[in-house]
């Protein structure tokens, strides 16, 4: 594992911590974190020893979403021809956009832990999570459309299918605040803890469950949940037939069954 300019990565009890480490920035969003945050997540996906990762921010906020510097960057970079001037922004939010894909295609589950600010470019990060939860303090907003833009790393695309067309809808156009309470109401968190050492221990504990299960069991819930976002029903019952033809023949089984029977906790390999 490498030492990491935007953030600080710790593995303990099977479960990667990844904490965005700019407090003194509001934890914003510069050229090494994009970088370094799909590096960070092939690593997790290829490390077995590592069966859920947890995601927060240090300090007192979660993130205050892109960091303008990089956007001001980009600008500087534009010349006088429309056509390359396209080519060059949209090579760059492909790029971005690569950055959250990584999360939601890591075969591990992906917890998110909300403290503060979580604005912008950070609704697009956790929307590429698996599952939210916020502490009391958290504020939400889609703040893209206040600097002239639509949102474009993932939030309209992947928020839909978390709390619905017109609540996104609403949220989008406006901009507006939402506190912790409204957020879990919705289905953007869920759940809400009072302060954030007790979200932290709160999110730490369900990873510590998850992590305890066969991870041929929670790889193959993953990705059948992943893989019915975009496909029928009758499309998802051949997938999850095929896929268990053989992931039913793992050890897994036996050992989780025989554990049941015995009324013990069962112990499984990486």
């Amino acid at each position: 594992m490498s030492e990491y300019q935007a953030f600080r990565v710790e593995v303990a009890d099977k479960i990667a911590q990844v904490v965005i480490n700019r407090p003194e920035k509001i934890n914003a969003m510069n050229a090494d974190f994009w970088t370094e945050i799909i590096q960070i997540f092939r690593w997790i996906d290829a490390t077995d020893e590592i069966r859920v990762v947890v995601i927060s921010g240090a300090g007192k906020h979660f993130s205050s979403g892109i960091d303008l510097m990089l956007l001001a960057q980009l600008g500087s970079q534009l010349g006088k021809d429309v056509g390359r001037n396209a080519d060059l922004l949209r090579r760059k939010i492909l790029e971005l956009q690569a950055s959250f894909t990584a999360i939601e295609q890591c075969r591990k589950p992906v917890l998110a832990a909300i403290q503060g600010y979580c604005l912008g470019g950070a609704i697009d990060l956790i929307a590429a999570c698996d599952m939210r939860y916020a502490s009391l303090d958290a504020q939400f907003s889609i703040k893209e459309i206040d600097i002239g833009m639509a949102a474009d790393v993932g939030t309209l695309q992947r928020l839909p299918r978390i709390i619905g067309d017109g609540m996104l809808r609403e949220l989008a156009f406006t901009g507006r605040t939402l506190d912790a309470e409204e957020a879990r109401s919705i289905g953007l968190v869920n759940r809400v803890f009072t302060d954030q050492p007790s979200l932290l221990e709160g999110v730490l504990e369900i990873a510590r469950t998850i992590a305890a299960k066969s991870p041929i069991a929670v790889r193959g819930t993953k990705e059948m949940l992943r893989y019915m976002r975009d496909h029928r029903v009758d499309d998802g019952l051949q997938y999850i037939a095929t896929w268990n033809a053989a992931m039913l023949q793992s050890a897994d089984l036996r050992v989780a069954m025989t554990a049941q029977m015995n009324k013990q906790q069962p112990e499984f390999a990486d």
